[in-house]
């Protein structure tokens, strides 16, 4: 996988300055033979086997004699501990390494206490170390000579109890590099000039041969280790390799002569030799050292390479040749041959991300603040600014994508403004779904995103964004119904409604916007009662004035308290139901249908679906319907309203109103107190009825309404009664109740002020026994015009003998009543003057007598008198 040429300076270059004098130690050509680091320090080992021990100020700040002979060619640091290793060669003896407590001093000398001495085998061959690695615990070490053996070491060496070594690894080819890998198990990595092996020197598989991992080797010091992912890095003059566990990963291609590699941080770091076209790699002088001008040889490439996003962070020609790479406090370090440090300082990661969009290198960026663990919202900057460089291209797909990856941490309106014009529709569509997928949209986000689909007439995205899965909600549910409802989307509007437990609106949409009207009942039917009566109220004219029949049915259920909300099941044609549920079907309504297709039913009974054989579901589905179920469950509990709550909802359908006045009066749970309107609209309403209609049929409206108030107890008030009896001219009304009450003076006079003589001869006649004044005003009346005395013929004669008979009138008095309007004549009343007068004759001559009687019985008692008074009386009486 070739790196791309992609270079950067992401590092800032600076020369360390020792304090005075500090440094004289690095100037001496050849005196520094290795440096380590660690534990906040960086150490020095010189040709005459002496420590330094330099802090971050860059100041010795220790220096102690570690070996007496030979010089100190390899050391490691401890990680975490005050631990160092040395490693002292002198060819003309075997190599001595020491272990050195550096927080330990010796009282008698105050040079750090060597825990350990050991000397390195090599079977007493004058070979040099050419590569040395040791485990964190120092629990095993390797030494790698260059005659190709490789020692291990094993043991205590921390506290000097003693310390095996072992030959473990054999070649003709010199050991160029020696890397631990711990896990399960403890693999030694060993390079040769020719290939590379590995060696399980604890665990599961010790013992073995070493394996070949590759048929290539590499130089020295061109062997490292990947300490995030404990991988052995390799450079060899056509790429970097990398050795895990299961061998050989992707190779990196970066052509070049390499000299030294090290890690650090995320970056493989490079040595090589200056690239020259006057010194060819194949040019043999060089290995006799004879060649070009010596700046040539002392220069060296220094390149810093992050093999995984492939890119150069760092490159730059050194003036001399590098001695050694040091990583310690956050820098790299780099030791050249002429005594000189330069501190390799990362720049920020804001600063690298700035010389990236410089270079509109966006998509490095973000792989960059990934590797780098950058939270989201800081990630998400990044793909912004991709977003907006590739919409200045008119790039608009990809565009959109990353602001899509960047929605959680993006002002919509900014995206939003870019994508208005119409060919990017689509664009804007995908943006303003993945908002409301994110629940970050608002009311106008889903308006705009309902008018992009009526815009496109686009009636599947717009029900699969309606209708998506889930209870949770990513939507401004009113809004959403609202501009369903304005684009003239009915049925998704009403979906989305029911859905969400919208009733009213779900009724609302059916009435004024669908003008479903059964469909917008039957739903009604299948609410709770609470909830089915509002909705019943409010739509009950309109839905009166389309299902007159089916409302003023629910109206009666609601008011009877015989509500119960309507179930449904799916059937299936010919398919094979349960008894059970075959008893409890009705008849299936278009209605009904029609409103299960459009959106489901508060109350589909999905268990009742018989279950059609596997393969035959689709079209078994497809025939489906469905049909109300009956249930013999009581209905539910609910606080019944008073009956004249309804009334005014039948205004204009008075065929309904009477059909459900007629069916509350009959309700087993009448009110006492809703008595008294339901009689008294009822016998409004028959009257009313009876008013537009003609001879019988309006005869049998009046005779419903006349036995509505017949009886003692009915609980119309009667001046109601008389007041709609007298409004709707209802004379029948009107006698039955003054009958009811002993006013038949007034039923009488009600029929003489309608000049109905007729009516008032039989008003005189059945109550005239009980109210003899009735005969006066009967006697006035008849003679009150000559019409009314022709209509009333010999009936004056009887009144005229009754007055007579029962002495109701002087006789004076009839004359005067008679006379009063000049309509009776002489020869009418002949027959009652002349049996008038005989009586009184008879009268007269008997009173006459009656006199005469008296005065002589008179004039008898007072001669007794006299005699009483002056005459003796004689008293025999002959008993006591």
């Amino acid at each position: 996988m070739a790196v791309t040429p992609w270079q950067f300076k992401f590092f800032d270059v600076s020369q360390v300055k020792f304090p005075d004098g500090e440094s004289s130690f690095l100037s001496e050509p050849g005196n520094i033979t290795s440096v380590v680091s660690g534990s906040e320090s960086i150490f020095f080992g010189s040709a005459d086997g002496v420590v330094r021990i330099v802090s971050q100020a860059f100041k010795v700040v220790r220096s102690f004699k570690a070996h007496d002979t030979g010089a100190i060619m390899h050391m490691k640091q401890v990680p975490g501990t005050a631990l160092l290793v040395t490693i002292a060669e002198d060819l003309s003896n075997e190599p001595v390494l020491k272990v050195w407590a550096l927080d330990k001093l010796e009282k008698r000398t105050g040079i750090p206490r060597c825990q350990s001495t050991l000397t390195v085998h090599n079977g007493r061959k004058p070979f040099p170390i050419s590569a040395f690695a040791a485990l964190d615990d120092l629990s095993q070490l390797a030494v790698g000579f260059a005659n190709g053996a490789v020692t291990v070491v094993r043991g205590d060496l921390i506290h000097d109890r003693g310390a095996r070594q072992r030959t473990v690894f054999e070649s003709e080819e010199p050991i160029t590099g020696i890397e631990f890998r711990e896990g399960n198990i403890t693999t030694l990595y060993i390079a040769t000039t020719n290939r590379i092996m590995t060696l399980v020197i604890s665990g599961r598989g010790q013992g073995q041969p070493a394996k070949s991992l590759d048929d290539h080797g590499c130089g020295v010091g061109c062997m490292a280790v990947d300490k995030s992912t404990r991988d052995v890095v390799v450079a060899r003059n056509d790429a970097i390799y990398y050795y895990g566990q299961h061998g050989r990963g992707a190779p990196y291609t970066y052509e070049g002569e390499k000299k030294m590699i090290t890690t650090f941080k995320d970056y493989v770091v490079i040595v090589s030799p200056p690239k020259s076209n006057i010194m060819p790699q194949s040019n043999p002088l060089r290995a006799l050292g004879m060649g070009a001008a010596d700046d040539v040889f002392n220069m060296s490439s220094f390149t810093l390479l992050n093999t995984e996003l492939r890119y150069v962070a760092h490159q730059e020609q050194i003036t001399s040749q590098v001695k050694a790479l040091i990583a310690e406090w956050g820098d790299l370090f780099v030791l050249t041959t002429d005594g000189k440090i330069f501190r390799y300082h990362e720049k920020p990661f804001a600063q690298k991300l700035d010389i990236l969009y410089q270079r509109n290198l966006y998509l490095l960026a973000i792989n960059m603040a990934q590797k780098a663990g950058l939270d989201a919202s800081q990630r998400n900057v990044i793909l912004r600014k991709y977003g907006d460089y590739l919409y200045q291209k008119q790039d608009y797909d990809t565009a959109m994508q990353q602001y899509l990856k960047a929605i959680d941490n993006t002002e919509p309106s900014q995206v939003i403004r870019k994508f208005l014009d119409t060919q990017r529709i689509h664009n804007l569509i995908e943006y303003l779904e993945e908002l409301h997928d994110h629940h970050k949209a608002t009311s106008d986000h889903t308006t705009l995103l309902l008018n992009c689909y009526a815009k496109l007439k686009d009636v599947e995205k717009l029900e699969e964004f309606i209708k998506s899965p889930g209870d949770d909600l990513k939507f401004d549910l009113d809004t959403a119904i609202s501009m369903c409802r304005q684009g003239g989307y009915f049925d998704q509007a009403a979906y989305l409604a029911r859905k969400h437990g919208e009733h009213e609106m779900v009724v609302d949409i059916l009435i004024e916007d669908s003008r479903r009207y059964a469909e917008a009942l039957a739903y009604i039917w299948r609410l709770e009662p609470e909830v089915a009566y509002f909705n019943l109220m409010k739509y009950a004219t309109a839905l009166l004035e389309q299902c007159p029949k089916d409302t003023t049915q629910i109206f009666i259920d609601y008011y009877t308290g015989n509500f119960r909300p309507k179930k449904d099941a799916i059937v299936i044609p010919n398919a094979p139901t349960s008894s059970a549920m075959g008893m409890g079907l009705g008849v299936a309504s278009s209605a009904v249908q029609n409103l299960a297709s459009l959106l489901p039913l508060p109350y589909m009974n999905t268990n009742a679906v018989a279950s059609p054989p596997s393969g035959e579901s689709k079209s078994t589905l497809s025939q489906a319907q469905v049909i109300e179920t009956s249930t013999d469950e009581p209905p539910p509990e609910y606080s019944i309203p008073k009956p004249r709550t309804a009334f005014s909802a039948f205004v204009d359908h008075p065929q309904e109103f009477i059909v459900f006045l007629e069916a509350c009066i009959n309700s087993e749970n009448l009110r006492e107190d809703d008595k008294v309107d339901l009689y008294t609209t009822l016998f409004e309403m028959y009257l009313h009825t009876a008013s537009s209609k003609k001879d019988g049929e309006r005869k049998e409206w009046e005779t419903k309404a006349k036995k509505l108030v017949e009886g003692n107890n009915i609980p119309i008030d009667t001046s109601n009664v008389l007041l709609l009896s007298h409004l709707s001219n209802f004379r029948d009304g009107t006698i039955l109740v003054r009958e009811q009450q002993g006013l038949h003076f007034d039923i009488f006079r009600s029929y003489t002020a309608a000049a109905d003589t007729e009516g008032a001869i039989r008003a005189l006649r059945k109550y005239g026994p009980e109210e003899p004044a009735l005969y006066p005003a009967a006697l006035a009346y008849f003679t009150s015009s000559p019409d009314i005395l022709a209509e009333a013929g010999d009936e004056l004669d009887a009144v005229l003998r009754k007055i007579d008979e029962d002495g109701l009138m002087a006789p004076l008095q009839v004359i005067q009543t008679l006379s009063a309007n000049g309509v009776a004549t002489m020869g009418m009343i002949k027959s009652y003057l002349s049996t008038t007068i005989e009586r009184e004759r008879q009268e007269i001559a008997t009173n006459r007598r009656t006199i005469e009687t008296f005065r002589s019985d008179t004039e008898a008692k007072k001669t007794e008198l006299q005699n009483l008074n002056t005459k003796p009386a004689t008293f025999q009486a002959t008993r006591c």
